[in-house]
């Protein structure tokens, strides 16, 4: 299965809302399988639909990154959304494969309750802490149309926006 194209900052696209999906089908699983082979390919955890140019909500996610059973062990979440947040963290060095090279400290909710349906369609409530509550809010905040950065204080979105345009003007 081939790669897709990953839309990177500043590409407006990725503050887009997206919609819900209304249909799980053959394409759909497809599209979720090549979803699949990027994030890999890219060595990534999770990847919303948006940031390979679907505007629809769903993602998918693999917190494991291991092959010990001899198989990824993808999750696939489909039309999340957060009921419930509790606690505050810290989400050190946070990166995006739609923002390469940069990374940063994030606050997070320390445990989120998400409601969504899996990749068959079936309902599913995820209770999740630690490194799997920050992939959640993370790719759940690119259906929203919110980058990790638009999460930083003032100051340290000023100094990411003039690096980014020093390295888009010197490419």
């Amino acid at each position: 299965m081939s790669s897709l194209k990953i839309v990177t900052y500043p590409d407006e696209f990725l503050h887009q809302p997206t919609k819900p999906v209304e249909n799980i089908d053959g394409e759909f699983q497809d599209f979720v399988n090549a979803m699949a082979a990027t994030m890999y390919a890219n060595s990534g955890v999770g990847l919303a639909a948006i940031q390979v140019g679907k505007g629809r909500s769903f993602l998918i996610y693999d917190v494991h990154q291991t092959m010990e059973e001899g198989r990824p062990q993808l999750e696939v979440l489909v039309n999340p959304r957060i009921v419930e947040r509790e606690g505050q963290m810290l989400s050190e060095s946070e990166g995006c494969l739609s923002v390469p090279g940069y990374r940063s400290d994030v606050r997070r909710a320390e445990r989120v309750l998400v409601e969504g349906f899996d990749r068959e369609g079936s309902p599913l409530r995820i209770e999740a802490d630690g490194f799997l509550s920050i992939v959640l809010q993370h790719e759940i905040d690119h259906l929203e149309g919110r980058l990790f950065v638009d999460r930083l204080s003032a100051l340290k979105r000023q100094l990411f926006r003039r690096r980014m345009l020093k390295q888009l003007q010197s490419s």
